[in-house]
């Protein structure tokens, strides 16, 4: 009855998703404080309270036929404007509102993005582990996602097998950094020698190849460290950002694409996203968020409520026996499985009332991504769970 493609979607439903719900489930069978559910990225940091109080300033002032109204189909002109501004400030750019599209979330972009780029075919390329929609946003448009594999000591990109993997087939690369679920930041280096690669190939094949840069975790940086802005290493490059993860609204999906003038027939490219954000469905990013988010641009989440989340775990679970980087970005922790199937350890952590997801769903097995966008009692409360898993596999 259902098609083909949509058989195997639903036989092989998202593992992140399954467990959430089930969270939902095991939290009214047991109660919410008694189960620790680390599955999803779902902030659990409220909206900064400037975000309430532009909704709220926004429905009493504006005229309500232009701010529920459609818009063109790239955004409204003035918030595009407003987001390049804040771009040009932060990272030393030249956009206008010309190279800003917006989005219904940094999903919606990605799949605008595919959709412009993709013949039936075309290989997509992306770091292990990786963001599991990924192969089902690039199998929308029948093209193929290649895995490189990872490196399980550092989580960096392995550059040589990258380059072994680039062939005239390949349309893009996906990057997602700061990554999830590794929580590693790809260094400015990385990805200088990235687009030195990528230079070369298209030079080699006579194609042009993009870097499509996955950027909701950006603001989420605990160190030092720096996230480099790929536009300013390569053209051909087009950036997806969600305000999803910094201002804690995943539920509004709202972001934006930035098209650089110096990508290949960057007006040409632009309006095929654009054509394909109408196409797909999506028209327009929703009005209101729109015009909220382009007044809250220099607001941020707490960053400090998921750092002290970050320390309490990884220190504990360290003492504890267990094997994982300290996540230098985003919210997520990739933990070593003590047995080399980590969906036996995923079923053993559930016992504990402790929802993990399995690494394969990022494909890499052998690992479970822990998601600490949770309350910090929520970390504090498990750790007991995983201290009697430890025992229980002897670490």
């Amino acid at each position: 009855m259902i098609s083909k493609k949509m058989e195997s979607l639903v036989d092989n439903n998202s593992v992140i998703r399954q467990m959430f719900e089930e969270g939902k489930r095991m939290a009214e069978e047991f109660g919410a404080d008694k189960v620790y559910d680390f599955s999803i990225g779902n902030p659990n940091v409220p909206a900064p309270e400037k975000v309430r109080d532009t909704i709220e300033r926004l429905l009493r002032e504006e005229d309500p036929v232009d701010l529920h109204g459609y818009m063109p189909n790239a955004g409204f002109l003035e918030v595009r404007a407003r987001i390049a501004d804040s771009l040009n400030k932060r990272f030393d750019t030249s956009f206008g509102a010309g190279n800003i599209m917006m989005t219904v979330g940094a999903a919606g972009g990605l799949n605008c993005a595919l959709k412009a780029l993709l013949n039936p075919g075309d290989e997509v390329l992306s770091f292990a582990p990786y963001f599991v929609e990924y192969k089902n946003y690039v199998a929308n448009y029948d093209g193929v996602l290649k895995e490189i594999r990872p490196d399980t000591e550092t989580f960096q990109p392995d550059l040589k097998a990258f380059e072994e993997a680039v062939t005239p087939k390949t349309r893009a690369l996906i990057i997602n950094n700061p990554n999830n679920p590794s929580g590693v930041i790809y260094p400015g280096s990385t990805i200088q020698a990235i687009a030195d690669i990528l230079e070369r190939k298209q030079k080699e094949y006579g194609s042009e190849i993009f870097i499509i840069s996955d950027e909701p975790y950006r603001e989420l940086v605990y160190t030092d460290a720096k996230v480099p802005y790929i536009t300013k290493y390569y053209a051909n490059t087009i950036v997806g950002y969600s305000f999803s993860k910094t201002l804690s609204l995943p539920g509004e999906r709202i972001g934006y694409l930035v098209i650089p003038s110096e990508a290949a027939e960057h007006e040409r490219l632009f309006q095929a996203v654009t054509i394909a954000n109408r196409v797909l469905g999506f028209v327009n990013a929703p009005s209101l968020m729109q015009k909220v988010v382009a007044e809250c641009l220099d607001e941020k989440a707490d960053i400090g409520f998921y750092a002290r989340n970050r320390d309490v775990l990884y220190e504990a679970l360290r003492e504890y026996g267990y094997s994982c980087i300290k996540p230098e970005g985003a919210f997520y922790m990739f933990i070593k499985s003590p047995v080399p199937d980590e969906k036996e350890f995923v079923a053993e952590a559930k016992k504990e009332h402790i929802l993990l997801v399995p690494g394969s769903s990022f494909a890499c097995a052998g690992f479970v991504r822990l998601s600490y966008c949770v309350a910090y009692e929520t970390c504090v409360n498990s750790l007991p769970g995983f201290k009697r898993l430890a025992g229980k596999y002897g670490l």
